[in-house]
């Protein structure tokens, strides 16, 4: 899926709407990816004359491009972190790199799915960690 389809299920938008294409390539495993452009605020001040995608940034692209492996539960709910576990970060990451997420399903309940996942750069492990996530009822 494309960015324009993937918005039937994410809630997030430009400018924080971080994800590009994403694919289901088994039923509990996704791969997607999103390119740095530079353009981005959060590399703007991080740092001057040297960019570098924050962590937290990263944990958001991992999220978000986590976003197909809990579709069919979102009609009528949004996903919210319930919690950041095992979190490493092993690579620097810049405008111009391409990070493609792999993300597997963990844990599947009414309210609470956990994912695996990981963002690497050329082939090169960037961060890795499990995402958990509330289903909270959309106001």
């Amino acid at each position: 899926m494309e960015r324009e389809e993937l918005k039937k299920y994410m809630a997030h938008r430009e400018p924080m709407l971080l994800v590009d294409r994403s694919e289901m390539v088994e039923e509990n495993h996704v791969v997607s990816e999103y390119t740095i452009t530079g353009k981005e605020e959060f590399v703007n001040g991080h740092f001057p004359g040297n960019p570098i995608v924050p962590g937290v940034i990263l944990c958001e692209i991992m999220a978000q491009c986590s976003i197909l492996l809990m579709k069919d539960e979102l009609e009528g709910k949004l996903p919210l972190y319930a919690g950041l576990d095992k979190i490493r970060f092993k690579r620097v990451v810049k405008p111009g790199d391409k990070v493609v997420v792999n993300a597997s399903l963990k844990v599947k309940r009414s309210t609470v799915i956990v994912v695996d996942a990981v963002a690497t750069v050329e082939g090169q492990l960037a961060c890795k960690g499990d995402l958990s996530f509330y289903l909270v009822p959309k106001e």
